[in-house]
């Protein structure tokens, strides 16, 4: 292989033969249609699935495929205008978490909706995971996780206030809406935050700077390298993380989780919400059984019938595409 094409992780049983490649770098393309036709045409050629976002101000997916196929695309989007060097995490599956291949044209690569944020100018400080412990045990560190609820809910880190946001978009005014009191928690004010994958806390740190306060900092590589990096016996990380993709969640070592993912509302669940009495695969969950009407109902159960006879005959169907929007690859 190439000696400059990217370290894969190994699979020494062999029993995940998919290379799974998140993504993600803020760098100017100035024109996003040609590069879109490029990008989907290369995925195509090498068998890759996921999605893939592209804007100005960068781009930002997850992908999936063979190992070769991985490491082409890789040194491609390296290959790039400014993206030498870009973020990537690797991980493993059993086999393509995703159906389809897509590449989108976004206005933002996260979406947060704040005018004139750059993160290449004024993120946050990057801190190793290696060192995130020490930081997050510092009594005087503010730690907030700038995922979405239904993420925060099957895993975070200890101590990690949960915004409570549906939506990347809600940061922005629920930080505003509690800037005096979370300067108050600490002497001086210094502000931890982490996410899946790295790339909203770009933004997210962005803001926090914006909005006065210099002391901000943030997980490098995100959730996903403290999982892979970090051995499980020093970690301060309590649960799974969720991922956008069919796998809905890994846990430490990056090996996939034990939830599955609601057909109706996208909501992660867990063995107990799968045992619940308002859970029906593909139709209903607990969170979501009193929000749907009997014409949703009979929509999602003919939805799952012909999913069953899809996967009976050996085929993929396309009305289920599992990915929530966050880290991966939009917010």
């Amino acid at each position: 292989m190439n000696p400059s094409a990217p370290a894969l992780p190994p699979d020494p049983q062999g029993t995940l033969p998919v290379c799974v490649a998140a993504l993600y770098h803020f760098t100017p393309f100035a024109d996003c249609v040609a590069l879109r036709a490029r990008l989907l045409d290369a995925c195509h050629e090498l068998g890759i699935r996921g999605i893939l976002l592209v804007a100005h101000e960068g781009i930002n997916g997850t992908i999936a495929g063979s190992d070769d196929a991985i490491a082409a695309i890789i040194s491609t989007l390296r290959a790039l205008p400014g993206c030498a060097d870009m973020e990537v995490k690797f991980s493993r599956a059993p086999a393509l978490p995703f159906r389809r291949m897509k590449v989108r044209i976004k206005r933002e690569i996260v979406t947060m909706g704040v005018e004139g944020l750059d993160p290449r100018r004024d993120v946050g400080h990057y801190v190793a995971p290696t060192e995130w412990n020490d930081l997050i045990s510092d009594p005087d560190t503010i730690l907030i996780d700038t995922r979405n609820d239904y993420e925060v809910a099957i895993g975070t880190f200890r101590g990690a206030i949960d915004p409570g946001t549906r939506s990347f978009r809600e940061f922005p005014q629920w930080f505003r809406d509690r800037r005096h009191e979370l300067v108050e928690q600490g002497r001086t004010p210094k502000i931890a935050m982490f996410c899946t994958g790295g790339i909203r806390c770009e933004k997210a740190t962005a803001f926090v700077r914006a909005e006065g306060i210099e002391d901000v900092f943030h997980l490098q590589g995100g959730i996903l390298k403290y999982l892979e990096t970090v051995p499980e016996q020093e970690s301060l990380w309590d649960g799974e993380c969720f991922v956008f993709d069919q796998r809905v969640s890994v846990g430490h070592g990056l090996k996939p989780g034990n939830f599955d993912t609601c057909h109706a509302c996208r909501a992660p669940l867990s063995e107990a919400d799968r045992q619940a009495p308002e859970y029906e695969a593909g139709v209903s969950c607990p969170h979501c059984h009193g929000e749907r009407t009997e014409a949703q109902r009979r929509r999602y159960t003919e939805r799952e019938r012909q999913i069953r006879i899809a996967s009976q005959k050996g085929i993929h169907h396309l009305g289920v595409d599992p990915a929530r929007q966050g880290d991966g690859p939009d917010a």
